[in-house]
């Protein structure tokens, strides 16, 4: 087997970059005599159609997290990670049902515009500033580092060379053409990633079945290591605090899916950008039934590599080099990346190719929408309301630069993370239940008042800091030590998340006695009414859903 680049790997990755770069200019050109207005920067010129947006939730989806980070959680843990992919199929049938509507129908460019129409400019304010940092810190940072890490592993290149190579990229079309470029790069984007995420998954399962193919190799990974399959963990299996059995059916796990799929802007911004509220809702379905693949594609391969790793025929199969940056239960991370360097010549630049185009197309979506929130919620309403057109598209343009510069800073600082699918779940968490409950009672309980969802919002992280820090930090040795238990985060994010809530509504009640508030929204008869196409078509996946779960229980 061969463990580096050849001619041809190098080849294919550069024909890929090519094409990349190339759609992603040549949609953000600019018509003749035209210059881009805000609406064709950030939200595409509304002219998405359905499996564009469908594509491209996929693609700002998935990135190295899911790749480097998820399959480490598969080689850690097993099957059960993959119920953040499937849970996410089923919500985001929820979130095109009783979500999208409502977005669309108040004609938002931002998640913190539809805040202000509801609530107040302050809340929104105060939202806008958190995600711009939640998406700098957090997730540009990890992306650059998982991806940096991964390119290390498999071509052993420079951590810092690896991120700045992947910002730039990212950078090199994205920021120039906004929406456009983002979105339809985004197709070939998930072409390539899915393609290239199999051919990994085949490698991995006929190395385990030794020639065997795809379908014994899975069979024989099912057979060696059952207990991996199990979705629904006992409290005695080691990842129970990640991943709380039941509770990730009835539990924390909506909090996490809710607010990714509802309320995150570089998810959300795509279905803002759709031709129409159907286009959008069979865009979002469409996103659905691809996500009911991706574990296939990340989470498996990360199984394999546990099976491999822990059996010595298997291990001595791979030569001296499988030896090299094996993965291990203190690195999991390294298990995605370690069985990539055994693709043969031609296979690996496919399957590097792939990381790239899951990292740099998340990357593109993250810059994409931390600038039409500066952009938009802050510059034009704070600093500069007078703001042209074409100053205020440069001003996002200038405000992603500045946002990869200080994500790429950060991302070689994440090094010595294991499992970052995790960390990310987790620090996020921290914020995410109080944002949720605003959102949720603001869209469905007239009553909610401007006061309510700023109490709910800043009283919920303490409220998640005392579950996540509490039981395990300041009170070890004092007299409270042992009164509260420690408690898996996502069952921390649904007790703070119903918290919140009851702060909200006390606060609201004591606002509106009598009436509802002066904001809320009327929710008028047939506004959650869908295309027999949209109910047939989540009524088969949450029968496969059904089915899926009962047989790996």
């Amino acid at each position: 087997m061969n463990t580096s680049f050849e001619a041809l790997d190098y080849i294919i990755f550069a024909i890929y970059a090519i094409v990349i770069l190339g759609v992603g200019l040549w949609v953000s050109r600019n018509k003749k005599g035209e210059t881009k207005s805000t609406e064709d920067y950030f939200l595409a010129s509304k002219s998405l159609p359905w499996w564009a947006i469908g594509a491209s939730l996929i693609a700002a989806n998935i990135s190295a997290e899911q790749f480097i980070g998820m399959s480490g959680s598969g080689f850690a843990g097993g099957l059960a990670i993959a119920t953040y992919e499937w849970m996410a199929a089923l919500t985001l049938i929820v979130v095109g049902k009783f979500f999208l509507p409502i977005f669309i129908k108040k004609e938002i460019y931002t998640i913190p515009e539809f805040v202000e129409q509801r609530f107040s400019s302050q809340l929104k304010t105060i939202l806008a500033v958190f995600w711009i940092g939640l998406y700098v810190f957090v997730n540009l940072a990890s992306v650059l580092y998982l991806g940096g890490l991964a390119l290390q592993t498999i071509l052993g290149i420079e951590m810092i060379t690896a991120v700045i190579g992947l910002a730039a990229f990212a950078a090199a079309y994205s920021l120039y053409g906004g929406l456009s470029a983002v979105a339809w790069t985004d197709i070939i984007q998930v072409v390539v990633l899915v393609l290239g995420g199999l051919v990994t998954t085949y490698l991995a399962l006929d190395t385990v079945s030794a020639g065997g193919g795809f379908l014994e190799g899975l069979n024989k990974v099912y057979n060696a290591v059952p207990e991996r399959f199990d979705m629904i963990l006992e409290k005695s299996n080691p990842e129970y605090m990640n991943l709380p059995g039941i509770g990730v059916l009835i539990g924390g796990m909506w909090i996490a899916n809710l607010y990714y799929w509802g309320f995150n802007q570089y998810i959300i911004q795509r279905t803002l950008a759709a031709k129409s509220l159907e286009e959008s809702q069979k865009g979002i379905l469409f996103a659905a039934g691809l996500k009911m693949i991706i574990p296939l594609i990340v989470v498996i391969p990360g199984i394999a590599a546990y099976v491999i790793v822990n059996d010595p025929n298997l291990l001595a199969s791979l030569g001296e080099a499988g030896m090299a940056n094996l993965p291990s239960a203190e690195q999991a991370d390294k298990a995605y990346p370690w069985l990539m360097q055994f693709l043969p010549t031609g296979l690996k630049g496919v399957a590097v190719a792939a990381l790239a185009a899951a990292i740099v197309s998340s990357l593109a979506s993250m810059l994409n929408s931390t600038a039409t929130i500066f952009t938009m919620d802050i510059y034009k309403q704070l600093i500069n309301k007078e703001a042209s057109e074409s100053k205020t598209v440069n001003v996002g343009r200038l405000s992603a630069f500045v946002a990869l510069i200080i994500a790429s800073i950060m991302a070689p600082l994440l090094g010595g993370i294991d499992q970052a699918f995790q960390f990310i779940q987790e620090y996020t968490g921290i914020v995410s239940p109080g944002i949720l409950s605003v959102f949720v009672l603001g869209l469905f309980w007239k009553k909610t008042s401007n006061k309510g969802a700023i109490y709910g919002a800043l009283t919920s992280i303490p409220i998640a800091l005392f579950f996540k820090v509490g039981p395990k930090g300041w009170m070890t040795g004092s007299a409270l030590d042992g009164i509260f238990p420690s408690l898996p985060f996502l069952d921390q994010m649904g007790i703070t998340a119903i918290l919140s809530m009851v702060v909200i509504a006390l606060v609201s009640i004591r606002e509106n006695k009598e009436n509802d508030d002066l904001k809320g929204i009327s929710l008028d008869k047939g506004v959650f009414d869908t295309s027999a196409l949209y109910n047939i078509g989540s009524f088969a996946l949450m029968i496969i859903l059904a089915g899926l779960y009962a047989f790996f229980w």
